[in-house]
């Protein structure tokens, strides 16, 4: 490896955020992958329990932790156990963190909340980074815009449609195939977690933040995320189209349309693709993203990228699936 290559590490790196961040990080052009660690597959081979990584790295999964000699490390544990496995095993001050459970988004314990679209300034700063929700990712990147403007004043009607690797790899009863083929369900109405980091975001861009109504879909499908936002809107379609446009001018994947637009055009990259309508006197809002990636490991990856001043898209130049 060259000594130019940034060596990092995944902590939990069997699921499937995990096993989508090896994927990036193997090919990354300036990343060196020191190390994979999993409790529940050590001494196995990665191409062992990501099969498709057969022949791109021989890498062992290990439950020891190495804290020196880092540049980067990526955290997938599951929510709630970051702030503990941080206690017992403390990195230099001078490693990157980057975690994508839910623990820090808060941006205690001096994390910065990951989302470029909104903290690119702050990340480029930063060596504790809380990397943002997938439905949270989402919904923002689709609603930013008209909160900045001050347009979202009353009740935003949000409806969303996740895939089933969003619940994980461990199987739970709504992850199964036999209930989530041909199926379709609700969850966490209204009280869906990633509300608590939605708000707290338009709260740094507009003091007055809009009850936001949101229902989650359970889909059939394997990987993506669909969003539907609206909130009565008394300008025109060209005047949001402007804003939008504007605040999105500088952004590395997230592109404005008033095209339709399909899921599969996201699925497999790290872009968000944003359509805007006027319809009934509402702005119609529809975004999409690949949960596993612009909302999980492709946007870790994006803010390791900013960290260390690449290329934004440097080992994030990814294909969709398309059709």
């Amino acid at each position: 490896m060259s000594k130019n290559k940034l060596k990092t590490a995944i902590i939990g790196a069997a699921g499937y955020t995990g096993g989508e961040l090896l994927r990036l990080l193997i090919h990354h052009p300036n990343c060196e992958l020191v190390y994979v660690h999993s409790n529940s597959q050590v001494g196995k081979t990665v191409s062992a329990v990501h099969p498709d990584l057969l022949g791109d790295c021989d890498l062992i999964f290990t439950d020891k932790v190495q804290t020196e000699g880092l540049d980067a490390v990526f955290l997938g544990l599951p929510h709630g156990q970051t702030r503990a496995f941080l206690d017992e095993n403390p990195f230099p001050e001078s490693t990157v963190i980057i975690d994508l459970s839910t623990d820090f988004r808060d941006e205690s314990n001096g994390f910065i909340y990951g989302l470029p679209e909104l903290n690119s300034a702050k990340i480029s700063a930063a060596k504790k980074i809380a990397n943002p929700g997938c439905f949270a990712t989402a919904i923002q990147l689709g609603l930013l815009p008209a909160i900045h403007q001050g347009w979202a004043t009353e009740t935003v009607h949000v409806s969303g449609v996740t895939g089933s690797t969003g619940a994980g790899k461990k199987l739970s009863e709504t992850s199964h195939f036999s209930y989530r083929n041909n199926n379709f369900s609700v969850y966490k109405l209204f009280t869906h977690q990633h509300l608590k980091e939605i708000k707290q975001s338009f709260g740094q861009i507009y003091p007055s933040v809009p009850e936001i109504l949101f229902v989650p879909y359970r889909g059939n499908f394997t990987r993506g995320i669909w969003i539907t936002s609206y909130f009565p809107f008394s300008g025109s379609l060209d005047e949001a189209l402007s804003a939008y446009t504007d605040f999105y001018k500088d952004a590395a994947f997230t592109h404005i349309t008033t095209e339709e637009l399909s899921l599969k055009q996201v699925v497999g990259t790290n872009k968000c693709f944003v359509s805007i309508q006027k319809e009934a006197g509402q702005l119609v809002v529809y975004s999409a993203i690949d949960n596993l990636l612009k909302g999980a490991a492709g946007q870790a990856v994006q803010n390791f990228n900013l960290v260390f001043g690449l290329d934004e898209k440097s080992g994030l130049y990814l294909k969709s699936i398309a059709f």
